[in-house]
């Protein structure tokens, strides 16, 4: 029998899941997660295996979804790295200096290490300035004596046009090998400040990225299991450890990712939409053919905007651990939660916090800790704090609909309980393992190969074009592990680009297939 294990790591719970080839669940745990990342992910190992017929060192692979980078940036971690910004556009785009709209307290924690040098591209393709080698050498130099120890190029329009960007690459290893460089290019998409500034933000997270992996990779070990380590991605798509290390920012918003994966396998639906409470937040996306729908317009991380991909998916501060208060006929719920310490500081548990699960449990609608502690609740209270919950998450639903025709709501998360049987005026489902639902999300995740540029037919027909880009992207799929013959086209966008010569247009192609498992 061949087996893999789902693990997500989350603010609240650390859950795993051992699941078979035909995508079984055999086995599945849900553990609080630690401060530090290794033992959390172990203790949800040791008893995944105490529930498990089959013993982990069978498992062929390990997948991992973590917010680790997004909190990072959220909370202006002190882990993230002294990190420098160039950008090659001048005589251009000197208007707008880098990060200037960016949070104080994320500028202080990466530092204010801007150089705009010569370079880039017209829209066009013509150049709109020669690169000056000397001018990047300089810039290096300084940001050496600065103590920055990472950097992200940008240029314009680099996604038509990459080669300055990689010309910089290869200047910055030969006279500053200590600085690690992040290419826009490989990340973000046109726009010049949103692409740049995934690009800083990624870079920004090399060094919490080499401690993270490392810290996946001990635990897997310690664990015993000799499979090799993924991380999920924000397009439901893996990422082997060492990919991982170079695009942390790839990892962005894959716990709703995995999440919507999940419930979309649990319930059979390729197209609904999901809701997923956790302990902390509530978060609501839509399926479509199987796959989260992406975001089409920037993305906000932290105060930063961004264009990287990204799934479209809005979120409240509503969940099992978010704290309930009541002043006069008035409810609120969250947006603070007792998060881990939910064992600590609930009425459930002896605390002395009224949070949504002793909601929850007061109204009968689970049962965990102590209920006698939550049995003299008001009853009246319970049900107003109930009916707004439901009525916030519902708006939520309305908000990702982008038609009047209803769609089946999907629920999952360990947190869902608090909405009870379902959500006002919509047809929900709650499938089995919905409570760890992000787990086996994490476990089914396939491998993907992108196509996303802008070319010019050249003499070719509109469906050769798109089928070249099919091709390319099928066999980046492949390259990046998956199985040949299980590959499919998933997404397919062309929009014409009407400024640039030579009727050129902007191709977007995406194929994933089944992992590639080696026999043991």
């Amino acid at each position: 029998m061949t087996v893999r294990i789902g693990i997500d790591v989350g603010g609240t719970n650390t859950d795993a899941v051992m699941m078979n080839d035909r995508d079984q669940v055999l086995a599945a745990v849900k553990s609080p997660t630690t401060g530090d990342v290794t033992s959390g992910i172990v203790t949800a190992l040791k008893e995944l295996e105490a529930q498990s017929p089959a013993d982990l060192s069978t498992a062929r692979a390990v997948m991992i979804g973590t917010t680790h980078f997004t909190n990072a940036i959220v909370e202006a971690s002190p882990l993230l790295t002294p990190t420098g910004c160039l950008r090659l556009g001048l005589p251009a785009t000197a208007a707008v200096p880098p990060m200037a709209d960016w949070p104080e307290r994320l500028t202080r924690a990466l530092g204010a290490h801007h150089f705009l040098c010569h370079g880039g591209h017209e829209y066009d393709g013509r150049e709109i300035s020669p690169l000056d080698p000397d001018e990047i050498k300089r810039a290096a130099c300084a940001m050496l004596e600065r103590g920055v120890r990472a950097v992200a190029v940008t240029s314009v329009f680099s996604p038509a046009n990459r080669n300055m960007e990689e010309r910089v690459a290869e200047l910055l290893a030969a006279h500053a090998p200590e600085l690690r460089v992040t290419l826009s290019h490989e990340l973000g998409r046109i726009g010049l400040i949103e692409r740049e500034n995934a690009a800083i933000v990624n870079a920004s997270l090399g060094e919490l990225a080499d401690v993270t992996c490392d810290a996946f990779q001990t635990a897997v070990d310690q664990a015993g299991i000799g499979a090799p380590v993924y991380l999920s991605q924000n397009d439901g798509t893996l990422m082997d450890v060492e990919y991982a290390r170079r695009h942390p920012v790839a990892t962005f918003a894959s716990g709703p990712t995995n999440s919507m994966r999940g419930a979309a396998l649990l319930s059979g639906l390729r197209d609904c939409a999901v809701v997923d409470i956790g302990g902390t937040t509530s978060d609501v996306g839509m399926i479509v053919n199987g796959f989260p729908r992406p975001a089409g317009t920037e993305v906000d991380i932290g105060g930063v905007r961004t264009n990287f991909r990204m799934p479209d998916v809005v979120a409240t501060g509503i969940g099992g651990g978010s704290i309930v208060r009541a002043t006069g006929g008035a409810v609120r719920v969250g947006p603070d939660s007792v998060g881990y310490r939910l064992t600590d500081r609930a009425l459930l548990f002896g605390g002395d916090t009224l949070t949504a699960s002793d909601i929850a449990v007061a109204a009968g609608l689970v049962s965990f800790g102590n209920p006698a502690a939550v049995s003299g609740l008001d009853k009246d209270l319970v049900r107003r704090v109930l009916s707004h919950i439901a009525d916030e998450v519902a708006a939520l639903v309305d908000r990702m609909r982008t038609s009047s025709v209803p769609v089946p709501v999907v629920l999952v998360g360990g947190g869902s309980a608090i909405v009870g049987d379902g959500l006002p005026g919509l047809e929900t489902v709650r499938p089995r393992h919905y409570a760890v639902a992000n787990a086996i999300g994490a476990a089914i995740a396939q491998v993907g190969g992108e196509v996303d540029r802008v070319v010019s037919p050249e003499g070719r027909s509109r469906e050769q074009v798109l089928r070249q880009a099919e091709e390319e992207a099928t066999r980046k799929a492949v390259v990046a592990g998956a199985r040949a013959d299980t590959v499919r086209v998933v997404e397919r966008d062309e929009i014409p680009m009407a400024y640039l010569p030579g009727n050129a247009v902007r191709v977007r192609v995406k194929a994933v297939g089944e992992l590639l498992l080696e026999e043991k």
